[in-house]
């Protein structure tokens, strides 16, 4: 097979998902079909290595146990004191309901690391409120789907789990990438919040009956609501960003974490672990499915010269660095009305680092500027995955109109964090450099 029958690949791909086919399966079927044209019956045991190579990355190892992490969290009735602690502080602020759900989207996001459990965690505690308390419908569902999205940039990732390897960077270093647009990311979205409520009050009517609680029995509720949890995001990302522990290892000290935090908050019981065990499972082999296949189409695509190819195309049409680049993340957008993050992480990113590095363009700053083109993808009208998951928790009176609009301000606060990594590339590079040396 030449490079430029390589190139057919992606069509072909492309043509194979639209039609309705599994995105792992699309992958597989096309990697096989042209694989065996161009290697016959050798491909058999070079697919039989992949399995192998993917069956055995230790990295990919902490992929179920953030999963189940974020199962037990979901089902153990630990967000609700935590976002009842969050709200008791917040109340008092133009949309303090709104923030709440932001600080606890952030929280669960850096818990977790599950980009859709959070949305739909969240949204199912704080959207029964807000619409007690007349709040506009296009905030609760800017609120919930912004939210909801931090789960792609603030560490822990699953996507970061994935890309990692692929980009050929310590997961390390690329969490501690993602961490300050992350927490910049949702400052904005807080941010906008308290401007917006303040600018129009109709949007989030103020908190009109007083807390009881004295200060110190705030104190009290907040120490046993936060501080879990707070302990159980330092020991991932704590014990991960001090060198004590891989990803991995940092993972598993995660899930063993969140069993205790279950049985400190009374939670604990064998359904809650067999459901936690049950989802983790389900994520698992469909994340691991689509790895598999991803490495499979980019063995095929490589071996067969297809990237000599792009980069003859490229070089023809005489484009700059920053053009590529820009190219990459247009055509990465467009992918996210259609795909998974795991998926798109897969296809764009096996092919783009290569040509990237070639180009002398930073893998580390385009990673994490590309973990935020997909965040945005995943906000943006009309195919916004994240208004899929709104509408399968929101009650009718949420309108799509509604949801379309509501997220906009969102979008702008990520366009906005997306240029400043492009002026402030340090952004991204800083704090690995801090941690890592």
């Amino acid at each position: 097979m030449t490079g430029d029958l390589a190139l057919i690949m992606f069509p072909v791909l492309i043509g194979m998902i639209f039609l309705g086919f599994p995105v792992a399966f699309s992958m597989m079927l096309t990697a096989l079909g042209f694989g065996l044209i161009r290697f016959g019956d050798i491909l058999v045991l070079q697919f039989a290595q992949k399995v192998d190579e993917i069956a055995t990355n230790y990295v990919l190892g902490a992929i179920p146990l953030f999963v189940f992490m974020g199962a037990v969290l979901e089902r153990a009735g630990i967000a609700e004191t935590l976002f009842d602690a969050i709200y008791m502080w917040t109340r008092k602020l133009p949309g303090g309901l709104a923030v709440a759900a932001l600080i606890m989207c952030t929280i669960f996001a850096a818990a977790s690391g599950v980009v859709g459990a959070t949305e739909t965690l969240v949204g199912m505690l704080a959207i029964p409120g807000m619409l007690k308390r007349k709040y506009g419908n296009s905030l609760i569902a800017g609120t919930i789907c912004g939210g909801g999205s931090l789960g792609t940039i603030i560490p822990p990732s699953i996507p970061v789990i994935v890309l990692a390897p692929i980009a050929m960077l310590p997961v390390g270093d690329l969490l501690a990438g993602i961490m300050l647009p992350g927490l910049l990311m949702a400052g904005m979205f807080i941010l906008y919040i308290l401007i917006a409520c303040t600018l129009n009050p109709k949007l989030a009517p103020a908190e009109e009956e007083p807390d009881p609680r004295s200060l110190p029995e705030k104190l009290r509720y907040t120490a046993f609501a936060l501080l879990p949890p707070a302990f159980l995001i330092f020991t991932v990302l704590g014990t991960l960003f001090a060198g004590l522990a891989t990803p991995t290892e940092a993972a598993a000290c995660g899930s063993a974490g969140v069993v205790l935090l279950s049985l400190f908050y009374g939670k604990f019981s064998p359904r809650l672990i067999f459901e936690a065990a049950l989802r983790t499972v389900a994520l698992t082999a469909m994340i691991l499915a689509i790895v598999l296949a991803g490495s499979m189409f980019s063995g095929v695509f490589f071996a067969s010269g297809g990237m000599n190819a792009t980069k003859a195309i490229l070089d023809g049409f005489g484009l700059e660095s920053w053009s590529v680049v820009a190219v990459i993340l247009g055509v990465t957008f467009v992918m996210g009305f259609a795909m998974d993050l795991i998926s798109i992480v897969l296809i764009m990113m096996t092919v783009s680092i290569p040509i990237l590095r070639s180009y002398g363009v930073d893998p580390l700053w385009f990673s994490v500027v590309f973990l935020v083109t997909l965040q945005t993808s995943y906000l943006s009208p009309p195919m916004a995955p994240s208004i899929f998951y709104l509408r399968s928790i929101a009650p009718p009176e949420m309108k799509l109109a509604q949801m379309y609009k509501g997220v906009i301000p969102f979008i702008c606060c990520q366009i906005v964090v997306l240029t400043l990594l492009f002026l402030f590339p340090e952004l991204a590079t800083w704090l690995p450099k801090v941690i890592y040396g």
